[in-house]
C-alpha cells in the first residue's frame, strides 16, 4: 500500500534519566478564566473544559473572578489540614517500610484536592472517594487513631480486618467505602444523587477517580446516567499525570482534556489548577451550587501531580524522571498556600515550623494509641467469629454450618 495506516502508541515526554518536560501541559494565567453563572448552558461555557482556572499567581496573590475571598482563619485551617494529611502520610509510609503495616497509598502533592473540595461541600453531601483522598476523612472527623487502626487491621479497625489498608469508610461522616477497583465510585455517586433528587433533598454527591480510570466503562456509565437524569453530582477526575506506571496519554489525555469528556452529553467540564486550594475550593463550590439549582452534573478535571509512588508496591523511578515533581509547573499545594498567607500578612515561617512540629507530635501520639488496639505482630486481635457478621442480614445455611464448625473446634 502506498500510504499504510499507522498505529499511534502514546509515549510520555520523558523517561528515567531524561529531562522532565511539561511543555504539552496547557496553562492559563491566574485570574484569566471567566466565572459564568451556574445556570449557564453547557454550550456557552465549553471553553472552561480547555482553559485552566487559576486564582494564585506567581507572586502568591489571589486574582480574578474565581477568587473565593476566604478569610484568613479559613485558609489557616485549610493549610493545617493539608499539612496534617502529609504528616500522616509520612508516618504511615515509614510504618509500611518497617513492616508494621502491609500496604499504603500516599497523596503527596495532591493534598489541595481533598481539602479544597471537602471544605467547599456541605456536611450532608455524600462523598465517594478514591484511595488518594485521605484528606476527606481527616476533614470529616474520622480520627487519626481510627484511620491508623484500619491500616493495622486491629480490634478498632472500622472494616474489621476485611479491607486492604487505606480502604476506609465513615458512615457518620457520609463517606462511602473506598474501592480498590477504581471507577466504581461514579455509578455509585450518580445513583445516590438520583435518589437524593427523588426524595426532594438538596444534598449533592461527589466522586473522585484518577485520569487512568476514565478509560473504564464505569466512568462512561456514570456520565451517561448523570446527563440523562440531570443528577446533582460532581464528578472529579484527578489528573495527576500517571496511572500507576502509564502516563495519562493511555487514557486519552493527549487528544482532549479530561474535563471535555462530558461535553458530548451536555455535561459542563472545568479544568482547574489542582494545586491551587483557592481555585479548587471555588470551582467545587460553583459546581455544588449548580447541582443544588437542579442544573445537573459537572465534570471537574483537577490538574495536579502524583509526587510519590502509586503505592508502596510501586517504584516510580523505573518509568519517570526523579526530578519530575520539582519541575511540575503548578508547584507544591502546601507551599503555595503557605506563601499566599505569608504574602497577605497572615502567616510566618516560624508559625509554620511550629505547626509542623505540633502535627508530628500529634501523629506520633495517635500511632502509639492505635497500637494499643493491636498490631500485625502483637495482640489484641480481632475475634475470628466476627467474620460471619455483617455479610448477610440472615446467615445462610452454609455459613451457619461453617460458623458452627469453627465454634466446635474452639471447644
Amino acid at each position: 500500500m502506498a500510504n499504510p495506516s499507522r498505529l499511534h502508541i502514546p509515549h510520555p515526554a520523558a523517561r528515567p534519566g531524561e529531562k522532565p518536560d511539561f511543555s504539552s501541559l496547557k496553562l492559563s494565567p491566574a485570574g484569566a478564566a471567566e466565572r459564568p453563572d451556574p445556570r449557564t448552558a453547557t454550550s456557552d461555557m465549553e471553553h472552561l473544559a480547555h482553559d485552566l482556572v487559576r486564582v494564585l499567581d506567581d507572586e502568591h496573590r489571589a486574582q480574578g473572578p474565581w477568587n473565593p475571598h476566604l478569610e484568613a482563619p479559613e485558609l489557616q485551617v485549610a493549610l493545617r489540614q493539608m499539612m496534617l494529611t502529609r504528616t500522616l502520610d509520612d508516618r504511615m509510609h515509614r510504618m509500611q517500610r518497617q513492616g508494621r503495616i502491609s500496604f499504603y497509598v500516599k497523596c503527596l502533592g495532591e493534598e489541595a484536592v481533598s481539602i479544597g473540595q471537602g471544605m467547599a461541600l456541605e456536611p450532608k453531601d455524600m462523598l465517594f472517594p478514591s484511595y488518594r483522598n485521605q484528606g476527606l476523612y481527616i476533614l470529616r472527623g474520622t480520627g487519626l487513631v481510627n484511620m491508623m487502626s484500619q491500616c493495622l487491621s486491629n480490634t478498632r479497625d472500622m472494616c474489621k480486618g476485611r479491607q486492604l489498608p487505606v480502604m476506609y469508610h465513615n458512615q457518620e461522616g457520609r463517606i462511602f467505602s473506598i474501592s480498590g477497583n477504581l471507577g466504581t465510585q461514579y455509578p455509585q455517586a450518580v445513583g445516590w444523587a438520583m435518589a437524593s433528587a427523588i426524595k426532594g433533598e438538596d444534598h449533592v454527591a461527589a466522586a473522585w477517580v484518577g485520569d487512568g480510570s476514565t478509560a473504564e466503562a464505569d466512568f462512561h456509565h456514570g456520565l451517561t446516567f448523570a446527563a440523562v437524569y440531570q443528577a446533582p453530582v460532581i464528578l472529579n477526575v484527578v489528573n495527576n499525570q500517571w496511572a500507576i506506571s502509564t502516563f495519562q496519554g493511555f487514557a486519552g489525555g493527549e487528544q482532549r482534556s479530561f474535563a471535555a469528556r462530558g461535553l458530548g452529553l451536555g455535561i459542563p467540564g472545568i479544568r482547574v489548577d489542582g494545586n491551587d486550594l483557592l481555585a479548587v475550593y471555588s470551582v467545587t463550590r460553583w459546581a455544588a451550587e449548580r447541582a443544588r439549582k437542579s442544573r445537573g452534573p459537572t465534570l471537574i478535571e483537577l490538574v495536579t501531580y502524583r509526587a510519590g509512588a502509586h503505592s508502596t508496591s510501586d517504584d516510580p523511578s523505573r518509568y519517570r524522571p526523579k526530578e519530575e515533581w520539582a519541575a511540575f509547573p503548578l508547584g507544591d499545594p502546601i507551599e503555595r498556600l503557605k506563601q499566599h498567607l505569608i504574602t497577605e500578612g497572615h502567616w510566618t515561617e516560624d508559625k509554620h515550623a511550629a505547626l509542623e512540629q505540633d502535627l508530628k507530635d500529634r501523629v506520633t501520639a495517635a500511632w502509639k494509641e492505635a497500637c494499643k488496639y493491636g498490631t500485625m505482630s502483637d495482640g489484641p486481635q480481632l475475634d475470628p467469629r466476627e467474620m460471619f457478621d455483617d455479610v448477610y442480614e440472615e446467615l445462610t445455611p452454609q455459613l451457619a454450618a461453617q460458623r458452627a464448625e469453627m465454634l466446635a473446634l474452639e471447644d
